[in-house]
Parts: C-alpha cells; sequence; structure tokens
C-alpha cells in the first residue's frame, strides 16, 4: 500500500491538468510583449506582412525541426546505452517523452527526474537499476553545462555574452543583471555536480549520513526523509555505476553533447529563416558570421542556466521575457516576440501536448492490474 500511495503522489506532480498552468503563463507574457511591440511601434503589423516564406526559409525551419529530432534522438540513444539495452526503442522513445512532459510541467529546478524512476521502473527496471539512470543522466546533463560554459565564456568573451540592450553595460558585461543569474545557477549546479560526483564514484554511504546530519536541524527536518530516499538511491546508483568502464561514460556523453547542442541549434537556424524570409533591401547579414552563431549559442546555454532560478514550470514566462532581450540585437526590429513566440511552440509546448495524451495511456497500461 505503501508504495501504490507513493505511486500516486507521483503522477500527482505531473498530471496532465497541470498543462494549462505553463501555457496560461508563457501566453501571457507573450501576449503582453506584443502589445507593448505594438504601442512602441507602430509599423508592427507591417513589419511582420514582410515576412514571406522563401525557398530558403522553408530549409532552415526544416533544419530546425531535424535538430529537435537530433535532440530527441539522443536522449533515445542515452537511455539505451545507460540501462544496458534493456529497453527497446519503442519503450526508450516512450519514456524520454514522458519524461520531457514531466520537466515541462515541473519548475525547472525540480525537472522531470523525480518522476523519471517510476517511469523506469513500470517500464520494467528494478528500483536500483532505475535510480542509477537518474542519477547518472543528471550528472550527464550537469557536466555538459559545468564544461561548456567556461569554453563559451572564454570564446565569446564576457562582455559579449552578458552586454546587452542599455549601453552602459557594453563596457562590463559583469554589472548585468543576467550575469548574477547565470553565475548563481551555474554555482548550484556545479556544487550539485560535485556532490552527486562523491557519492556516485567515491563514497556513497559517507555522503548519506553527512547529509542526513545536516537535515536534522528543526528547520530542514520537513524534508529529512526525501533526502534519506534519495541517499538511499545514491547508493543503489553507486553499485551499478562504479565498474561500468570508460568507454560506457563517453558514449553516454557523447549523446548528452549531441542532444543539448541539436537544442541550441535550433534557435540559429529559426534565426536564417526568418531573415531569408523577411524582404527588406536594407536587412544586412552579419548574423551569418559563424562567431555570431556562437554567440547566440552561447547566450542560450546562459539562458538555461538563468532558469535554474525559475520557480516556474519549464520556466515559463521567464524564458519568452529573456529570450526577447537576450536575442534582441540579432532579430530584425518587429520580430522578437513573434520569434520568441515560435521558438517556444517548437522546443516547448509540443512535450506539453505529445505527454497529455501519452500519459494517460500510459497509467492505463501500466497500473491496470
Amino acid at each position: 500500500m505503501k508504495n501504490k500511495n507513493q505511486d500516486n503522489e507521483i503522477l500527482k506532480s505531473v498530471k496532465t491538468s497541470k498543462i494549462i498552468f505553463p501555457i496560461i503563463i508563457g501566453f501571457l507574457v507573450v501576449f503582453y510583449m506584443l502589445y507593448n511591440e505594438f504601442s512602441e511601434n507602430p509599423k508592427f503589423l507591417e513589419n511582420i506582412g514582410s515576412f514571406k516564406l522563401h525557398f530558403y526559409s522553408l530549409f532552415f525551419i526544416f533544419l530546425a525541426l531535424i535538430m529537435m529530432f537530433i535532440r530527441d534522438a539522443g536522449y533515445i540513444f542515452r537511455i539505451k546505452i545507460l540501462s544496458g539495452d534493456e529497453f527497446s526503442w519503442r519503450q526508450s522513445t516512450r519514456i524520454i517523452l514522458l519524461w520531457e512532459f514531466a520537466s515541462a510541467v515541473t519548475p525547472s529546478a525540480v525537472g522531470g527526474t523525480g518522476v523519471a524512476i517510476l517511469f523506469l521502473t513500470k517500464e520494467g527496471l528494478k528500483a536500483g537499476k532505475s535510480s542509477a539512470i537518474v542519477m547518472a543522466t543528471s550528472f550527464l546533463d550537469e557536466l555538459y553545462f559545468i564544461l561548456m560554459f567556461p569554453i563559451l565564456l572564454f570564446i565569446v568573451g564576457q562582455t559579449e555574452l552578458f552586454s546587452i540592450g542599455d549601453e552602459k553595460f557594453l563596457e562590463n558585461g559583469f554589472e548585468n543583471k543576467y550575469f548574477y543569474f547565470a553565475v548563481i545557477g551555474y554555482s548550484i549546479k556545479t556544487i550539485f555536480t560535485l556532490i552527486i560526483s562523491y557519492g556516485l564514484f567515491f563514497n556513497p554511504r559517507a555522503l548519506k549520513w553527512f547529509l542526513l546530519q545536516i537535515f536534522r536541524f528543526s528547520f530542514l527536518r520537513k524534508w529529512r526523509q526525501s533526502v534519506n530516499n534519495i541517499s538511499s538511491d545514491l547508493i543503489f546508483a553507486s553499485n551499478e555505476l562504479k565498474s561500468k568502464k570508460f568507454s560506457f561514460w563517453i558514449k553516454a556523453f557523447f549523446a548528452t553533447f549531441l542532444s543539448w547542442s541539436a537544442r541550441y541549434w535550433v534557435v540559429n537556424f529559426l534565426l536564417l529563416a526568418l531573415i531569408f524570409g523577411i524582404n527588406n533591401e536594407n536587412l544586412h547579414f552579419d548574423i551569418l558570421k559563424f562567431s555570431e552563431h556562437i554567440l547566440i549559442f552561447a547566450r542560450q546555454l546562459v539562458m538555461w542556466i538563468m532558469m535554474l532560478v525559475m520557480p516556474t514550470p519549464g520556466g515559463s514566462g521567464f524564458v519568452e521575457a529573456v529570450f526577447s532581450e537576450y536575442m534582441a540585437e540579432f532579430i530584425p526590429i518587429g520580430f522578437i516576440v513573434v520569434m520568441a513566440l515560435v521558438w517556444r511552440l517548437l522546443t516547448y509546448y509540443p512535450y506539453l501536448l505529445i505527454g497529455a495524451f501519452l500519459l494517460p495511456k500510459w497509467i492505463k497500461e501500466k497500473f491496470k492490474k
């Protein structure tokens, strides 16, 4: 009965009715920005009307869709690797789509990992191995950010990466408000990864003891049982993963790198589709420079790190607003808000709809007994 009640509580956190909340937040923010854009720019509708679907626009939209396919294919391939091929391609695909749905309806700091163990165990894995896979995916995802952020910061430079909008920021990117969001998010990810690494590969029992001692304080005691459960999962995961060969981690990280990198290239191709679709003789094509593509890529990674400190599901509302400001210098006037909406329609909202369709059928199949 206890396990059944736990499963019910987990499923409540990702019930399909929760898709309404992030959709409402996201669209309210977009409509507010559209209203401001229309008020400040009388030629807003005229600018929008200048867009035409040329061949190259369709071509780059197609490439953006290919990037979304690669993103999901990388995750599916990673699940296959981490499970030791115990999942079929169909099962792996279903798990990833459900996992993405869970991430979309929970705050960014929580993500979909809380329900992922349930998905994996109900697909046939033992609880210990399911915990190991979830821990491994968290470790690999955070490792990607920890490695890529300083590399891109070095390549692009802090001024280019954080200086936007107001000219007073052009001299020193460290004065920009987004720099502090990024630093907080990156620090959380780094600390989390170091803790997970120590627990997974060195001494999980010592880490469990240490965490339980911390959560003995009265103001933290209500989370002590959850920490105890997570620590126990970490011990199971460590037993599963410590014996894995180096080649196993290389393949798993390659799949992780492929997925996250493809996710970020979506915006680059959407921007190119927009540029080629605008009928404007004065339009410049500096954005086609490779260095600016790298800058756009880097800013998206920073946006994702900043999402960690946002409490809304999937960063809804915050992401649309930051995107419109953070990418404004690359997008022709009049298209900033529309571009933010199209980007989210392609990369976020489909997972809400797919999950809302898949989850009830999956629950009916896996809990029918």
